[in-house]
């Protein structure tokens, strides 16, 4: 059982939902993702989702672009995110993600690339771009080094590909809460609820919502109807209006402190 299987079953335990926060790694600064992480562990975030720096960002909208393209501006790499996570696990035990494209990690070898992402400390991969039918070998890579391939189901998966990724499924189950691309939304889809009382119908992995929930009514709303919430593009967002303050972290953690319901 790893972090995230661990964090699930005390969670489900205390009768407590996820909160999930994704960054982008290396936005503004290497440094600062480092502190950001450690200030969400302390703060109570869940799992943290880094995410890593590509140029073609093709799920994500103009906020988590821009950050992207502000990172690879200051030389974040694939290696040097790995490093990072070693180095942060000398000092927390959050479950930590990669949300990747495919590109980087078949650039770098994908058996070389788990291998050292094991070594690291990274719990579970997040690929927007490898769908369930293009997985199985790296699929079973990842289960030869014990790293979870998160799957995704979108409001317009068919129930029989649904039953299939739900076979598929490590970690959590990762539910596009809209059709469209990340971004801060001011309101929710109206039929999230009814898609993910189906989800949750077919399998007993945990279920989380991410894509559009940016303020805590939403995360409180969405924490109702699922395992967990997965909060983005408000943080980098966030992010951004702080870069260049000596407190940044500190700021960015009390904002993600705030939409967190317990």
């Amino acid at each position: 059982m790893n972090r995230i299987d661990k964090t699930f079953k005390r969670l489900r335990q205390q009768r407590k939902k996820a909160f999930i926060a994704f960054i982008t790694a290396g936005y503004p600064s290497l440094r600062t993702t480092e502190e950001l992480v450690l200030g969400f562990a302390r703060a109570g975030v869940d799992i943290v989702e880094l995410g890593i720096p590509f140029s073609d960002p093709i799920a994500d909208g103009p906020v988590i672009q821009q950050s992207s393209f502000e990172a690879l501006k200051k030389k974040t790499t694939l290696v040097k995110v790995l490093s990072l996570v070693k180095g942060l696990r000398r000092k927390t035990g959050i479950p930590v993600c990669f949300m990747s494209y495919y590109n980087p990690l078949y650039a770098f070898g994908p058996e070389r690339f788990l291998r050292r992402a094991r070594e690291s400390g990274v719990d579970g991969l997040i690929i927007p771009d490898l769908p369930c039918e293009e997985a199985g070998d790296f699929l079973r890579l990842c289960d030869k080094y014990g790293i979870d391939l998160i799957q995704f189901i979108a409001p317009t998966t068919t129930r029989q590909r649904c039953r299939k990724i739900c076979g598929l499924a490590r970690g959590f189950i990762y539910y596009i809460s809209l059709t469209g691309t990340t971004g801060v939304r001011k309101k929710l889809a109206q039929d999230i609820s009814g898609h993910l009382r189906s989800v949750r119908s077919m399998t007993r992995k945990p279920v989380c919502a991410g894509f559009g929930i940016s303020n805590r009514r939403q995360v409180a709303k969405v924490s109702q109807l699922c395992d967990g919430v997965i909060v983005g593009s408000a943080i980098v967002n966030k992010v951004g209006e702080n870069t260049g303050k000596k407190d940044l972290a500190q700021r960015v953690t009390k904002f993600v402190k705030g939409l967190m319901v317990r």
